[in-house]
């Protein structure tokens, strides 16, 4: 156990990890930091989701100073959720820690085992199958629990490549792209009746679904990542937004009182300027 002076003062590079654990657990202790003694693990769900994708935006800026930081973020949900767990009684770091050490030696039987693959695919082929044992899973559905909790895209996309795995998959791009004109065909078809009565239908719904999904599936076809990719266009559309405003700005032109008209031709304007 350290003291308080030993978590403030200890630079022993070997023991940072054992000082993280015990400044979490002196914050939560009697004597110690109000909020983080009230936290649950449902309460900081948003942290661990914050954390996780501001992680992600440094390793797309190629950022290393502040993904060291933000990684350091993330490990500290990682240790809080162990704090919280170990004061329910139910588990504590160490065990997290042993969970996916032993997980990791298990489904690496090519490393610490005598079983032998020939390549990255038939790695992954092996963890596939070595998780759906351990789970249980080889009585459910192939699909069954694929993508839970994650966002619809992300979803999606590990479908997809779950299936891809065993054969069902589109021959090539092209294929998809026709697929993709058929999906939006069928949304114009439902998209009459919502002119007509302003009410967004099942149907209509469901066919932008499915349009949405098979662009998805075009994306992992092509080996781009839609979380990437849909991130990229949400920065150009704030950054030319943001020339937009700035050169209605200099008409004298406030943005909530400009026409359509007027922020279109501002709009071709920045996409010109955006390089």
């Amino acid at each position: 156990m350290m003291n308080d002076t030993e978590m403030v003062e200890c630079a022993d590079s070997a023991r940072q990890m054992e000082r993280l654990r015990e400044i979490m657990h002196r914050l939560r202790a009697p004597g110690g930091c109000p909020w983080d003694a009230e936290q649950t693990h449902e309460s900081i769900v948003p942290n661990l989701i914050e954390e996780a994708y501001e992680t992600v935006d440094t390793i797309k800026r190629g950022d290393i100073e502040h993904m060291r930081e933000e990684l350091g973020d993330l490990l500290l949900q990682v240790v809080f959720h162990s704090e919280i767990a170990e004061g329910n009684g139910h588990f504590n770091f160490d065990d997290v820690a042993r969970g996916i050490s032993d997980k990791l030696v298990r489904r690496h039987p090519h490393v610490y085992a005598e079983k032998v693959v020939e390549d990255t695919d038939g790695v992954l082929k092996q963890w596939d199958a070595i998780k759906r044992q351990e789970k249980g899973a080889e009585s459910h559905p192939y699909l069954y629990g694929v993508g839970e909790g994650l966002p619809g895209l992300l979803k999606a996309a590990k479908l997809q490549k779950k299936a891809s795995k065993i054969g069902f998959d589109w021959p090539d791009a092209r294929s998809i792209i026709e697929k993709v004109h058929e999906e939006l065909d069928e949304v114009v078809k439902e998209l009459s009746e919502y002119e007509n009565t302003g009410v967004v239908s099942k149907e209509l719904e469901s066919e932008i679904g499915d349009l949405l999904f098979v662009v998805v599936n075009l994306a992992r076809k092509l080996k781009v990542d839609p979380e990437v990719a849909i991130d990229l266009t949400n920065n150009k559309f704030v950054r030319r937004f943001s020339v937009v405003e700035s050169r209605l700005k200099e008409r004298g032109v406030e943005l909530d009182a400009a026409t359509l008209a007027v922020m279109e031709e501002e709009w071709i304007a920045a996409k010109k300027l955006d390089l």
